[in-house]
C-alpha cells in the first residue's frame, strides 16, 4: 500500500528529526509487549528517546532545546505512533509542556530544563486544588489526575486556582479568578497508581498529591500564552494547546495508518470460517478499505495544510495566533482524531475473530484508538464550537 498511501507534505520539515524517529521504530514496537504490560516506557527505550532528543522537539534553543516546528512535530509523533501510541502520545504530551519554558524567567527556565538534558515536564488536570499565596509564593494541595509521562518526568505541573490568605480567589481585573501552573519537582510529590485503563496503557498516566507544598512565585505560570512569554521565536506564538491539537492528531493518524497495514497483511491470508476466498476477495471489503483509507489520507492532508498555512502566517513579524486560527486547527484536529477512528474500526470489524485476542496487533490498536477519542482532544463537542464560530454565535474556546 505505500505507493497508494504515500502523501508528498506540502510544506518543509526537519527530514533529520524525523529520520531519528524513523530509527527508533524497531526498537520501540520491540518494546510494544512490556510498555502495554508494565504501563511504562522502559528505561532503555526512555534512553534512547532522549539521545535522538525527542523529548527536546517544543523547548526554546535558549536552554538547549531543538525548537522545531509543527509540521516537524506532526510528523515524528505520526512516525511514532505507527510502532507504539503510548510512546507517541508521551512525546506528544511532553512537547505541549515543554513550550511552558517559554513563560518562565531565563534563569528558573535554565534550571529546571536546561541543566538537566533529560529533564521532562509532566502535568494533568486537578478538580479540587488550591495554590494559597503566601510570602515568596504559593501554598499548593490537592491531586492531579492524567500526568502522562508523569513517571519519567523530572517535574510536574499543579494547576491551581490561587487564592488570597483569607480563603478569597484572587480576581484579575476582569472579575476572573487566576489560575497559574506550580512546578515541583517529581521526587517531592506522592504517586497514587490509577492507570489501569483500556489502552494507551504505558503512558503511566497516574495522579499525584500535594499538601501544603511551597512553590516559589517564579516556578508558576500562566497558561495564558500571551501574557508572560518572553520568546520571540514563532513557535510561541503558537499554544501548548495548538499542539497538544497537532500531535494527538498525529498520534490518531500513526494508529490508523499501522491498523490499515495490520488489516491488510490479515486480509490477504484470511479465509473466514464458511468461505472459500480470502479477504481480500470480498467486494465489501474492498470498498470499506478503500474509503476507510481515502478518509485518513484526506484527513491528513486538511491537518497538514491547516498547520502549513497557519505556520506560514505565524511566521510573519507582529503575527499573533488569531481565534479564526485557533478554529481551523480545532476543526482539522479533531476531524483527523475521528477520521483515524473510522478507519481503525473498520479494520477491526472486517478482522473478525482475529482482532479480539489482546496479543493481536488490531487489537491494541483498537484499545489505543478508542482511549485517543475519550480524551479532551477527541471530543465531538468541538465541531460544535467550529460550527458556532462559522455562524457568528457563542462559541466556548476552553479547549481551543
Amino acid at each position: 500500500m505505500s505507493a497508494v498511501r504515500s502523501i508528498s507534505n506540502t510544506v518543509a520539515a526537519d527530514s533529520d528529526l524525523i529520520g531519528r524517529a524513523r530509527n527508533l521504530t524497531d526498537t520501540i514496537r520491540a518494546a510494544s509487549d512490556s510498555i502495554e504490560s508494565d504501563r511504562r516506557l522502559p528505561l532503555g527505550l526512555l534512553d534512547a528517546l532522549h539521545e535522538a532528543r525527542l523529548f527536546r522537539m517544543m523547548l526554546p534553543r535558549s536552554v538547549g532545546g531543538l525548537e522545531s516546528d509543527p509540521i516537524t512535530f506532526f510528523n515524528v509523533i505520526e512516525t511514532i505512533a505507527q510502532a507504539d501510541a503510548s510512546v507517541a502520545w508521551c512525546l506528544s504530551q511532553a512537547g505541549g509542556c515543554a513550550m511552558s519554558a517559554a513563560y518562565l524567567d531565563a534563569p528558573v527556565a535554565q534550571s529546571v530544563f536546561g541543566s538537566d538534558p533529560r529533564a521532562v515536564l509532566a502535568w494533568g488536570p486537578g478538580p479540587n486544588v488550591k495554590a494559597v499565596l503566601t510570602e515568596g509564593g504559593y501554598r499548593v494541595s490537592g491531586t492531579w489526575s492524567f500526568n502522562s509521562g508523569g513517571r519519567h518526568a523530572s517535574w510536574l505541573g499543579a494547576h491551581c486556582p490561587i487564592m488570597k490568605a483569607d480563603g478569597e480567589p484572587l480576581k484579575n481585573a476582569n472579575g476572573q479568578t487566576v489560575h497559574r501552573t506550580m512546578l515541583i519537582p517529581a521526587a517531592e510529590v506522592t504517586w497514587t497508581d490509577i492507570w489501569d485503563t483500556l489502552g494507551l496503557r504505558g503512558t503511566a498516566s497516574d495522579a499525584f498529591t500535594l499538601n501544603e507544598h511551597f512553590v516559589r512565585a517564579d516556578h508558576s505560570i500562566t497558561r495564558d500564552f500571551e501574557q508572560e512569554c518572553r520568546e520571540s521565536g514563532p513557535l510561541y506564538r503558537l499554544s501548548a494547546m495548538s499542539c497538544y491539537e497537532v500531535g494527538f492528531a498525529g498520534v490518531s493518524l500513526g494508529i490508523a495508518r499501522a491498523a490499515l497495514d495490520a488489516f491488510i497483511d490479515l486480509a490477504r491470508n484470511k479465509v473466514p470460517r464458511g468461505q472459500k476466498s480470502p479477504l481480500r476477495d470480498n467486494a465489501v471489503v474492498q470498498s470499506n478499505l478503500a474509503q476507510a483509507e481515502a478518509g485518513v489520507q484526506a484527513a491528513r492532508a486538511l491537518l497538514l495544510q491547516t498547520v502549513g498555512r497557519i505556520w506560514d502566517e505565524i511566521k510573519q513579524p507582529q503575527s499573533r495566533f488569531s481565534k479564526d486560527q485557533r478554529i481551523a486547527l480545532r476543526m482539522a484536529s479533531t476531524h483527523a482524531i475521528h477520521q483515524a477512528r473510522e478507519a481503525v474500526d473498520m479494520a477491526y470489524n472486517a478482522a473478525g475473530t482475529t482482532a479480539i485476542f489482546q496479543n493481536h496487533e488490531l487489537s491494541r490498536r483498537f484499545r489505543d484508538m478508542h482511549t485517543v477519542t475519550q480524551q479532551v482532544q477527541g471530543r465531538l463537542s468541538h465541531f460544535e464550537t467550529v460550527g458556532a464560530w462559522m455562524m457568528g454565535a457563542e462559541a466556548d474556546f476552553t479547549f481551543v
